[in-house]
This record gives structure tokens, C-alpha cells and sequence, in this order.
């Protein structure tokens, strides 16, 4: 039968871009002063190809921040750059190294530098006056995650009260703040790590190398492996192998871990995550493992 007119209808991802690209430009007409948080992630960037769709020919309006723990992955920090290059942003980093010079947070050398992340995120919000940073949570990924509203409240303290979030209804979006509040933006809140790959092979984006397979020399520590790095050194009968892997999530190389994997292709990831039954954090992810409330805990404190 022939068609007697176009079909209209969106692609599931074509709606999550045009959701994203609607909270993009909502936050950027309602706040006075947004920023991006950026690590040069695979989540990041996606949202970083979002913004720049949403304001383009213009160039995307506020700054992007990456809170570098010290122990960020090589690969990461120049993919990061090359995006910050590309699109002529502004790129703000809040060192956990000088936060702890200047006494904004304590390493007493047991606290993991993934934690002391915390109060160097809420020093430089407060710093550069920022009253809703973007940040990449999807609520596929984590239980207090799944949690999140789409614009999440911060009280003057940048804490997160899941009890007391405000209602998204018709995707209708409160900014309304107090003297000192902020708002956490998680544009990408509906998608999931498939839709994040099958983004990623659509728009041919650049991520760093670690998301494929490669060669590494690797240990095992409660389950996961870790990458070997001066910064992690081995305890009492680890074992440095050289394995094939790739990395499912990206962040503190000492809390980080890899999974056996050749998958060296768009294609090959997305069949590979299609058949996981275990989120990218819960299977490689050592800060999360701490307890099962330690993600939720840590957002009460200010975290993403």
C-alpha cells in the first residue's frame, strides 16, 4: 500500500534528544549562571553533544567544571580536551590536589580522593556563584539515582533531601531558589547505558580509548579489576596479570574497575551491555560497594 503522507513520529532516541535539549535550553532561559560538569566520560560527553545541539549555530552559554581527583585515566583528560577545544567552552577544573593545600577538605589518608570530591565540588560552585550545574546521572545506573528529579534541589548546605523533591509532572520544572541554594540538572535522567551507546554510533562521537578493548596490566581487588598505577599499590596477594579489557564507566583510577571484554566496536559494546544483567557502577564502580546506601549517602553530603 502506498503512504499518502510522512511519518511523524520520533525514534525512542530522537525523544530522549529532544527531552535533553528541551532541559538544556529551559535552565539556560531560567538561571542566572549554569554550568556543565564534565569529566570526559562517556555520559558527559554525550551531554556536552546535546548542549551543543541545543544552542547551535551559537556556542554553548556557560562553563563546563571537572573536579580531577589527581587519579583521572590519561585517555580521559585528552578526550576531555579535545571536546573543551572543539567547542571553544570554557573549561573550570576544582582540583582535590590544591582543595586539600587550601584546607577546603581533609586527606586523612584513608578517605578515597573519589570522596573528597564532595566538598571541592561545593567550594567551587559556591566560588563561581553557580546556581544549577548539569550533571550526567541516569537513573538506570544506581537505586538513589533512580531517585532524582530532573531539576534536584540543593539546600545553602548543597545537600540533597530525597524526601523533600519537587514534583515533575507534564515535565513541568521548578527552579525556584532561596539565597544560596542551587540546583543539580540530570538532563540525561531517562536514558539508559544501551541508549547511551546507541547515541554514541549514531553521532559518531568521540570517547575515550578505554571504553574499548585493549591490553592492560591488571589486578583483582573484592571482584573487580583494577588497574596497576602507583597510586593503588598491591596488597598482600594481588597479582599483576595482562588482560584484555575495556572500561563500562570511567572515574578515580584506583577505584575504578574493568571488565574482560573484546568488544573493540560501537556494535560489539551495544550487543555486550544488551546482554548485561549488572549496571555499569555496581559491577565496576568500588565506591559504591562501600554499603547499600553508600551512592545515596554521599548525595545527601553534596555529591552527584
Amino acid at each position: 500500500m502506498t503512504a499518502t503522507h510522512a511519518d511523524y513520529r520520533l525514534s525512542q532516541l530522537d525523544q530522549l534528544e529532544a527531552e535533553s535539549i528541551h532541559i538544556f535550553r529551559e535552565v539556560a532561559a531560567e538561571f542566572e549562571k549554569p554550568v556543565l560538569m564534565f569529566s570526559g566520560g562517556k555520559d558527559s560527553i554525550v551531554m556536552m553533544r546535546l548542549a551543543e545541539k541545543a544552542f547551535y549555530p551559537a556556542k554553548i552559554p556557560f562553563p563546563v567544571l571537572q573536579v580531577d581527583t589527581g587519579f583521572d585515566f590519561p585517555e580521559v583528560l585528552a578526550t576531555r580536551d579535545n571536546w573543551v577545544n572543539r567547542l571553544g567552552v570554557k573549561l573550570i577544573v576544582a582540583s582535590v590536589e590544591q582543595a586539600i593545600k587550601d584546607g577546603v577538605v581533609v586527606d586523612d589518608g584513608k578517605t578515597p580522593r573519589n570522596r573528597l570530591q564532595i566538598g571541592t565540588l561545593l567550594n567551587a560552585l559556591e566560588e563561581g556563584g553557580f546556581t544549577a550545574a548539569f550533571g550526567g546521572g541516569r537513573r538506570d545506573e544506581e537505586k538513589a539515582r533512580a531517585k532524582e528529579r530532573v531539576f534536584s534541589h540543593r539546600d545553602e548546605f548543597g545537600q540533597w533531601d530525597p524526601k523533600n523533591q519537587r514534583p515533575e509532572l507534564w515535565s513541568l520544572y521548578n527552579g525556584r531558589l532561596h539565597e544560596g541554594e542551587h540546583m543539580r540538572i540530570f538532563p540525561i535522567s531517562n536514558w539508559t547505558e544501551l541508549d547511551i551507546w546507541d547515541y554514541i554510533g549514531r553521532e559518531a562521537i568521540e570517547i575515550p580509548s578505554i571504553y574499548y578493548s585493549h591490553q592492560r596490566r591488571v589486578f583483582q581487588r573484592d571482584g573487580m579489576w583494577l588497574s596497576e598505577t602507583p597510586h593503588n599499590p598491591l596488597r598482600e596477594g594481588e597479582v599483576v596479570e595482562e588482560r584484555t579489557v575495556r572500561f563500562r564507566t570511567v572515574g578515580d583510577m584506583t577505584l575504578t574497575g574493568c571488565v574482560e571484554s573484546t568488544a573493540s566496536t560501537v556494535p560489539e559494546i551495544i550487543d555486550e551491555v544488551a546482554a548485561a544483567r549488572v549496571t555499569e557502577r555496581g559491577a565496576t564502580r568500588g565506591d559504591d560497594r562501600f554499603s547499600e546506601a553508600a551512592m545515596e549517602d554521599r548525595k545527601k553530603e553534596g555529591y552527584f
